[in-house]
């Protein structure tokens, strides 16, 4: 690999991380906002215009508080856990592919809206999601209190509960398209056609949509599943004992860890970058200018946007499940449905239905 493609990946994810962080921010507000309404509130409207420096205002409310840890605790596991779970929430972004068509930056052309365009990316994207909960486990056994230690041992059992239902939940996707890469499955389509648009995969997976859907709220530790924190019960959970810009590496590997999830979600069930009816987005022309890698990052961020209201509307509206019922939810439905699913679309491919 030449020195200017190096160059050129590593500023494609310094330009892709920013924005994420940048996003990270206004959808705190937007949550807030969303939230509000759904509850007949203001919500925040105070900093800047319609409170659009709220999130500003917190961070340096955050910045400015003291970064404390419980005696009795390795100084560098209470450091490390929240750093490790906002590293591997901002990992999985490396192989999602937001656009279709390859980025042009500076004359440096890169796989389309990614660094590496992996033939494992699946595998790595969900090795990536999967591993935040462990810097989860670890920040609440190094804070040396019982409630952190509890929301640690919820956020475990939630993982190994929910990742299996979740992988599950894709693989009829992974068979039909016989591919691991993320932007083979992005662009990938079976069955009818309509006009120049092929339904995207949740027309052929309904069930693994809402078995994805359910768990990745578990996952994500997300209401009405978030019983790793559960205020009314545990203070804070694993987060307990965290302040300052610590307790802010949390709650930012939270939003992208639902960012992350999301962006796995719009890549498998709703076509990826893909454009309804636009088979060909580069053939969209202006100025003299091809806005195709424009369009399939909009596409791509109007999916995700849908899922993120989606989970905001979710947590406003319906309340934390009993944690048995968690637990019951998660071995004895989603998971026998799951298998099944699987296995019906095994045999259906074994035929050669239903196959890209």
């Amino acid at each position: 690999m030449e020195l200017t493609e190096i160059i050129g990946l590593f500023l494609k994810a310094f330009l892709i991380g920013n924005l994420i962080m940048l996003v990270f921010a206004l959808m705190t507000w937007i949550e807030r906002r969303l939230l509000s309404f759904f509850q007949y509130r203001l919500g925040p409207n105070r900093v800047g215009p319609f409170g659009l420096l709220q999130p500003i205002a917190d961070l340096l409310k955050l910045i400015r508080k003291e970064n404390f840890q419980p005696d009795s605790v390795s100084s560098l596991m209470h450091l490390l856990a929240p750093l490790a779970t906002l590293f591997f929430a901002l990992a999985a972004f490396a192989v999602v592919p937001f656009g279709i068509s390859d980025w042009n930056i500076f004359g440096w052309h890169t796989a389309p809206g990614m660094a590496p365009d992996l033939d494992v990316g699946v595998l790595f994207a969900i090795a990536m999601s999967g591993l935040g909960g462990y810097g989860v486990i670890v920040g609440g056994w190094a804070s040396n209190s019982k409630y952190a230690l509890l929301g640690a041992l919820r956020a475990c059992a939630q993982l190994i509960s929910y990742e299996v239902s979740l992988t599950l939940s894709i693989l009829p996707i992974i068979m039909m398209t016989n591919s691991l890469s993320m932007s083979e499955i992005a662009t990938g389509h079976i069955g009818w056609e309509i006009g120049s648009w092929h339904p995207w995969f949740i027309v052929w997976a309904p069930a693994g949509f809402v078995i994805f859907l359910l768990s990745a709220l578990a996952e994500a530790n997300r209401a009405p599943f978030d019983h790793a924190e559960a205020e009314q019960e545990l203070v804070g959970g694993f987060h307990t004992e965290f302040g300052g810009l610590r307790y802010a590496a949390f709650a930012n590997a939270e939003y992208l860890h639902l960012f992350a999830i999301s962006a796995i979600g719009v890549t498998f069930f709703l076509g990826g970058p893909t454009i309804p009816f636009l088979s060909d987005p580069n053939s969209v022309e202006f100025w003299g200018l091809s806005w195709g890698a424009l369009l399939g990052l909009t596409s791509f961020l109007v999916k995700m946007a849908m899922f993120l209201f989606l989970f905001i509307w979710i947590r406003a509206t319906v309340p934390r499940l009993r944690y048995d019922r968690l637990m019951r939810l998660g071995w004895k439905a989603l998971l026998p449905i799951a298998t099944v699913q699987v296995l019906v679309t095994a045999l259906l491919v074994s035929q050669g239905w239903g196959k890209v």
